[in-house]
């Protein structure tokens, strides 16, 4: 790997096993972790099967940000399970409405130097502030809890050089999205993304925040930027300077990869239907009416983001017929944003307000009708994702996306910001903590009873794989399928989180209405599912590997994996396999049996077999090291972590029957 690089000086500080060569497995140790209620409520479930007794993290932190619409008991159940897990366990608390987990954790908790591994693909926004930041799955985040390393394939470095400084009219969204115009969302897959050169230091944290989050989108495990003096003073206003150190890169550092940005030459950009790679300049598009304008979320969070939006509307309105929707990021923010007016400025103009969180970003409201424009401020615009089957959803920055809301046709910003200034964090930035609840101590948190409501169910046992397989291909699906499109978010499917045998229900429902019949139909033996590229693309959601398990999927064969799902099946005890020859794809059609035998054995040999499919021999072969065939051999996770077996072996008595 890179030598020289910040990447590298973390994760040797943190380095518990292994050795940094590229593609081989490292395992780190963990000092944080981040929840949010989406993933958390399976997390404190599995801790719950593990017996946690406290939290083993110097720092945990459980937020309220995506289950917040309450229709009716089930939202609220979860959140009173998730505070009294919180205080069982050790852990800090954020409730509805205090904001979106990223955000804050920037403001309170994020420290430079320090290793956080989150439930959430956007955790890499975090380094932002010069953190090893990396989104996983729920289980990993729950064996880090209990103090175990986080294991990782060692990724390759990408030094992407920032020049000069952004113009008027652009945003860092316009950034990230230049990258992904260049690179798709492929690009930076098992590749970490290190910002570094003389542009750097132009941009505030929050502009680096906003370009780290969407690397998520770009596949990259982490993106790195330094810690300097940006870092330094975005600590300060947030009454944390004792958190802050010097990082930076080696003067002669090495990446394994080069790329540079001139900001100088950056103009605006979106990401037209329905990819976050399907990017063009918004002068090609301009001139499309739109329907809907939203700011906010994750990805554009920062109180310059809104203000900078705001003072557009200093001498106009919203236009007629157009709705534009306000998402404040945290009470924190939006409570700065009241304080110095651009809120009201909002409301007066024609804004609509929501409440803090991730809100229509995951499908939780704010969906508009088919067939409609709308320019969205979030990271993802996968189909369906809004809520609307036939959605149109277009990314963007807050400047385009108020632009066109006052002329209600996509606009270029840099035609209306001649007379605005670049806005800054106030220098009477009010902090505000008080929505947080710190953890209770070791010895009260032994008092604590995990509060269970009528929707929350404990996790079934899962077991180990057979000896031998035959599966029925069940589906068959195409490149680019995401995790949305495996298990849907939104305000029908996300009280359910909590609850997986009425969550295994929605299951691929946007694709195939009849996966789940069919899947059950096949429980004795279970399925396999085939695919193509980048299969579960998008969310870290574990459930969209846990619930497809408990269904009865025990082998995925598919062309590519986004790196945070292939983790995942691994930890839900599925066998991930690829094609040796992507055109074998073709060979396998929908209700053809794989024929899988000596499984077993055939894992703790070489990493490359044929599986038979209708009398085919068909090769393939898969990525796990010897630690995750361990886990996939044990059942999953759960079930390696509860029994500590480092050496399991399959059964060579079955092993004989046949060969």
């Amino acid at each position: 790997m890179g030598k020289g690089t910040i990447t590298n000086k973390l994760i040797e500080a943190h380095l518990v096993s292994g050795r940094t060569l590229p593609s081989s497995e490292v395992s780190i140790k963990i000092d944080q972790t981040l929840l949010q209620d989406a993933t958390g409520t399976f997390v404190m479930l599995e801790l719950e099967k593990l017996g946690l007794d406290y939290a083993k993290t110097e720092l945990s932190v459980q937020y309220i940000d995506h289950n917040i619409l309450q229709t009716d008991h089930k939202n609220n159940e979860d959140q009173v399970f998730l505070r009294s897990a919180c205080r069982r366990y050790g852990i800090h608390y954020s409730g509805a409405g205090n904001g979106i987990s990223h955000v804050l954790h920037a403001h309170h908790f994020a420290i430079p130097g320090k290793s956080l591994l989150g439930a959430d693909s956007h955790t890499c926004s975090l380094g932002s502030l010069g953190m090893l930041a990396i989104g996983s799955g729920g289980l990993d985040i729950a064996a880090a809890m209990m103090g175990e390393a986080y294991y990782f394939k060692m990724p390759q470095i990408l030094g992407i050089e920032l020049k000069s400084s952004l113009k008027k009219g652009v945003n860092a969204k316009d950034v990230i999205l230049e990258l992904l115009r260049r690179h798709g969302v492929k690009g930076a897959l098992n590749k970490v993304i290190e910002y570094h050169g003389p542009g750097v230091a132009s941009l505030n944290v929050m502009e680096r925040f906003v370009i780290a989050s969407m690397g998520a989108e770009l596949g990259a495990t982490a993106s790195i930027f330094p810690s300097d003096e940006q870092t330094k003073k975005f600590l300060r206003y947030n009454n944390r300077i004792q958190d802050w150190k010097e990082l930076r890169p080696d003067r002669y550092v090495r990446y394994d990869e080069y790329d540079y940005v001139d900001l100088d030459t950056i103009v605006p950009l979106i990401a037209k239907p329905s990819s976050p790679g399907n990017v063009v300049p918004v002068s090609e598009v301009v001139g499309t009416p739109i329907s809907q304008a939203y700011i906010g979320s994750s990805a554009n969070p920062a109180y310059e983001d809104f203000a900078g939006a705001a003072e557009l509307l200093l001498n106009n309105r919203v236009a007629p017929g157009v709705s534009l929707d306000i998402n404040p990021s945290s009470r924190e923010i939006l409570e700065n944003l009241m304080n110095h007016g651009y809120m009201s400025l909002f409301i007066n103009r024609g804004g609509r307000l929501h409440q803090t969180g991730c809100n229509g970003c995951i499908g939780m409201g704010q969906a508009l009708a088919p067939g409609k424009n709308s320019l969205r401020t979030t990271p993802r615009n996968f189909p369906g994702r809004s809520g609307v089957k036939e959605d149109a959803v277009w990314l963007c920055s807050p400047l385009t996306a108020v632009a066109s809301a006052i002329t209600g046709r996509i606009t270029d910003p840099r035609t209306m910001v001649s007379d605005i200034s670049k806005p800054e964090i106030p220098v009477d930035w009010l902090v505000n903590t008080t929505m947080f609840e710190e953890p209770l101590s070791y010895q009260m948190a032994q008092k604590e009873m995990l509060q269970k409501g009528t929707n929350i169910k404990s996790l079934p046992d899962f077991s180990a794989p057979a000896s031998s397989m035959n599966l029925k291909v069940i589906l068959k699906l195409n490149d680019d399928v995401s995790t949305d499109d495996i298990l849907p978010g939104g305000n029908v499917v996300l009280p359910f989180r909590s609850n997986i045998n009425n969550l295994a229900n929605f299951s691929f429902y946007r694709l195939d209405k009849y996966y789940v019949k069919h899947a059950k139909e096949e429980a004795k033996n279970g399925h396999c599912i085939i695919a193509g590229d980048n299969y579960g693309q998008g969310s870290s959601r574990e459930h969209a590997a846990m619930v497809l398990a408990f269904l009865g999927l025990k082998v995925v064969v598919a062309k590519s994996y986004a790196r945070i799902h292939w983790q995942n099946l691994i930890s839900a005890g599925v066998l991930p396999l690829e094609f040796r020859n992507p055109d074998d794809y073709d060979l396998i059609k929908t209700n053809n049996v794989v024929d899988m035998k000596a499984v077993q054995w055939k894992l703790l040999g070489e990493n490359f077999f044929t599986i038979s499919v209708n009398g085919a021999q068909i090769p393939v072969f898969h990525r796990l090291s010897q630690r995750q065939k361990n886990i996939y051999l044990a059942g999953g996770l759960i079930n390696y972590l509860k029994k500590k077996e480092k050496n399991i072996r399959p059964n060579k008595e079955i092993y004989k029957a046949y060969v």
